[in-house]
C-alpha cells in the first residue's frame, strides 16, 4: 500500500471514530414533539406552512396523528372540542400572522366555553418584530393573544421547550379550563442541543387538576336549602358533562328525586327520556322552582341571566351554584349557597350529604310530569309529518329516530332554527354526545367539531347544519373525505339565512343579503371530493339516507330540502336582534 493510500485510510478511520464519539443531538423541532408526546398529546389539528411544515412532517413520522385542515379557524375549533371530549388540551398548530389570527377566533371561543385548548403558532423573529422592520408576516402575536385567552407564553430557547409546553398544558386544564397561546419563533425550531440534556429538559405535568372540595359549612348550607325546598330544580351545564362525573351525578339525581334540566351540551348526562327530566317542561320549572341548583351552568344569556319573566316572580328563588371559579358567584343574581370546587368532588360530597333522602313534594313532581307529558303529546304530530318540502319539525323528527336507534353516535349541531329546534326535539341518551355552538352561539364550528369528534371517538358522527352555518366551514368536507372519516352531514337547505324568501326592497337585480342561490345542490360538493352525496325532499328519504350513511361509515352529505318559508327570524333569540322602529324592513 502506498504512503498516500495509508494516510487516507488512517484519516477515514479517525473521522469515523470522531463521528462515533460525537454526542447525539436534538433540536427544537424534536423537542416540541417529544414534550407533547410525553404528556399524552398525540393528535394535532393543523394548517401547514412556514415555519411549521417540517415540524408536522416529523410529528407524523413520530406516530402522531396530524389532521390537516383547509382553514385555521376550523382546525382550532377541532382542537377546542377535542379538549372538551378528552379533558386534555386539544392542540392546533398554525403558521404566523394571518394563520395565527384565523386560529385566534377558535382560541377565544374555547376560552369562553371553558374548553382546554392550546394554539401553537410559528412567528417572526423577535429582533425584527420589536423594531417593526417589516419581517415576513410580522406581528407581535403574543401581545394580540393575551387579552383573548386564559394564558399566553413565548419560548425563545430550545432548553425551555419542555417547561413552556408544561406551563401551557397546566394553564389550559387547571381550575376553569380555557385556551392558551404558545408562541414559537422560527429560529427556535433549528436550535440544536445535546440530546441527553434535551431529554432532561422535558416535563411530565403532574396533577394539573387536583381535587378541590368545598368547605363543610358550604355543603351544609346548600343541603339545608335543598331540604327546605318545596319545588327544587337542578340545572346541568356543559361543565357538568366535561367533568366526566357521570355516575356520581346520576346517583345524586336519582337519590334526591329532584327534577332536572340539561343545557344543550349537557344533554345525555342522564337520558332526556329519564322520568325526572324536565326538559319538556322547561318554562314551567324555571318559573315555578323555589330552589335552583346550578351544576357547571352559568347564569348568562342562555338562562336569561337568572332574572326576568323567564324566572317568574322577582325574589321567588334561591340559588345554589357549583363552580370551580369563585368569581362566577353572584355574577347576575345573588347566589345563596356557593359551592366552590371541581364538579366531581362537590357532587361526591353532596351525594353523601343527601343520605336519608331528599324527596321533593309529590305534588311538584306530579305537576312537572303532567306538563312534560302535555308538551310531548302536543309536539308528536309535528314530528311525524312527511311533508315535501320538509319543515324543520318533520326533518328533525326523522333525525330524532336516528339518534334514538344509535345512542353512541355523536351529534354536531349548528344553525339558527336548525340549532334551536334540534336542541329540544332530538333526545340524547349518553353524555358528551351532543356538540354545538355553546356559550357564544357562534356559527362555523360544525365541520371542525365533526372532524375532531370522529378522530377522538372513533364513532360515527351526524352533523346537522343550517345552510348558512355550513357555509362558514364547508370546504372541510374535503378534509373529511381525505381522511375517510365516518361523518354524515345533513344540510337543512331552505335557500337562505333564517328563511329563503327575503326580497330586495328596491326591486333591483341584486338578491336580498339574506338569501342564497335557490335550489343549491350541496350534495354535489361532497361528490366532487369522492364522498357520497344524497338529495332528499321528505323525512322518509332523509331517514333512509342517514341510516345508510351511518351504516357504511363513508363520508356523506345529505342535502335536505326545507321549505324556504320555514323558519323564524333569528330563531329563538329574535329578542336579541334589534329592528328599526322608524323603517320596517320586509321579512
Amino acid at each position: 500500500m502506498s504512503t498516500a493510500a495509508a494516510t487516507i485510510t488512517k484519516n477515514q478511520a479517525t473521522e469515523a471514530s470522531v463521528v462515533e464519539d460525537a454526542p447525539a443531538l436534538t433540536d427544537g423541532f424534536q423537542l416540541v414533539i417529544d414534550a407533547l408526546k410525553l404528556n399524552d398529546i398525540n393528535n394535532l389539528y393543523v394548517v401547514p406552512g412556514i415555519p411549521i411544515s417540517d415540524l408536522l412532517r416529523m410529528a407524523q413520522a413520530e406516530g402522531m396523528r396530524v389532521v390537516s385542515f383547509r382553514h385555521e379557524q376550523n382546525a382550532g375549533n377541532a382542537a377546542a372540542i377535542a379538549g372538551f371530549m378528552t379533558k386534555k388540551p386539544g392542540v392546533c398548530m398554525t403558521v404566523s400572522a394571518p394563520g395565527f389570527l384565523n386560529g385566534l377566533t377558535a382560541l377565544a371561543n374555547a376560552t369562553t366555553n371553558c374548553f382546554p385548548m392550546i394554539l401553537i403558532s410559528g412567528s417572526s423573529e423577535r429582533e425584527v418584530v420589536d423594531l417593526q422592520q417589516g419581517d415576513y408576516e410580522e406581528m407581535d402575536q403574543l401581545a394580540i393573544a393575551k387579552p383573548l385567552c386564559k394564558a399566553a407564553f413565548r419560548i425563545l430557547h430550545a432548553q425551555d421547550i419542555g417547561i413552556g409546553v408544561a406551563r401551557a398544558i397546566r394553564a389550559a386544564v387547571s381550575g376553569r379550563p380555557g385556551g392558551v397561546y404558545l408562541d414559537l419563533p422560527a429560529k427556535l425550531f433549528s436550535q440544536v442541543m445535546d440530546a441527553s440534556e434535551g431529554a432532561k429538559s422535558l416535563v411530565k405535568v403532574v396533577d394539573p387538576t387536583p381535587a378541590q372540595y368545598p368547605s363543610a359549612e358550604a355543603v351544609n348550607r346548600a343541603l339545608d336549602l335543598l331540604k327546605g325546598a318545596k319545588r327544587p330544580l337542578v340545572i346541568f351545564g356543559k361543565g357538568a358533562a366535561y367533568a366526566q362525573a357521570d355516575e356520581t351525578i346520576r346517583s345524586f339525581v336519582e337519590k334526591s328525586g329532584i327534577p332536572f334540566l340539561q343545557m344543550s351540551m349537557a344533554k345525555g348526562l342522564l337520558p332526556d327520556t329519564h322520568p325526572q327530566s324536565a326538559g319538556a317542561a322547561r318554562s314551567l320549572v324555571l318559573q315555578e322552582a323555589d330552589v335552583v341548583m346550578l351544576v357547571g351552568a352559568r347564569l348568562n344569556w342562555l338562562l336569561s341571566h337568572g332574572k326576568g319573566k323567564t324566572w317568574g316572580k322577582p325574589g321567588s328563588k334561591k340559588f345554589i351554584q357549583v363552580d370551580i371559579e369563585p368569581r362566577e358567584m353572584d355574577s347576575n343574581v345573588e347566589i345563596h349557597a356557593p359551592l366552590v370546587g371541581d364538579i366531581a368532588s362537590v357532587m361526591e360530597v353532596m351525594l353523601k350529604g343527601i343520605d336519608g333522602g331528599l324527596t321533593p313534594p309529590t305534588d311538584w313532581m306530579a305537576t312537572v310530569a303532567a306538563k312534560r307529558e302535555q308538551n310531548v303529546a302536543k309536539m308528536a304530530p309535528k314530528l311525524m309529518s312527511n311533508a315535501s318540502p320538509m319543515n324543520f319539525h318533520g326533518a328533525l323528527g326523522a333525525l330524532r329516530r336516528i339518534i334514538k336507534e344509535r345512542p353512541d353516535a355523536l351529534l354536531v349541531n349548528e344553525g339558527a332554527n336548525t340549532l334551536d329546534l334540534a336542541r329540544g326535539i332530538i333526545d340524547m341518551y349518553e353524555p358528551r354526545k351532543r356538540l354545538d355552538v355553546g356559550t357564544w352561539g357562534v356559527m362555523g364550528v360544525g365541520m371542525g367539531y365533526a372532524v375532531a369528534a370522529a378522530v377522538e371517538s372513533g364513532k360515527p358522527v351526524l352533523a346537522v347544519e343550517g345552510d348558512s352555518a355550513f357555509g362558514f366551514s364547508g370546504m372541510e368536507v374535503e378534509t373529511i373525505c381525505r381522511y375517510n372519516l365516518p361523518v354524515c352531514i345533513v344540510i337543512f337547505n331552505n335557500n337562505g339565512i333564517y328563511r329563503g324568501t327575503d326580497v330586495n326592497p328596491t326591486g333591483g337585480n341584486d338578491p336580498s343579503p339574506m338569501v342564497f342561490v335557490p335550489g343549491s345542490r350541496y350534495d354535489k360538493m361532497m361528490e366532487a371530493f369522492g364522498g357520497v352525496g344524497v338529495h332528499v325532499t321528505n323525512p322518509d328519504e332523509l331517514y333512509r339516507a342517514v341510516n345508510e350513511a351511518m351504516d357504511s361509515g363513508r363520508p356523506t352529505l345529505v342535502n335536505a330540502v326545507i321549505d324556504p318559508a320555514a323558519g323564524t327570524e333569528s330563531g329563538n333569540i329574535g329578542s336579541l336582534n334589534p329592528t328599526s322602529s322608524v323603517r320596517k324592513m320586509p321579512s
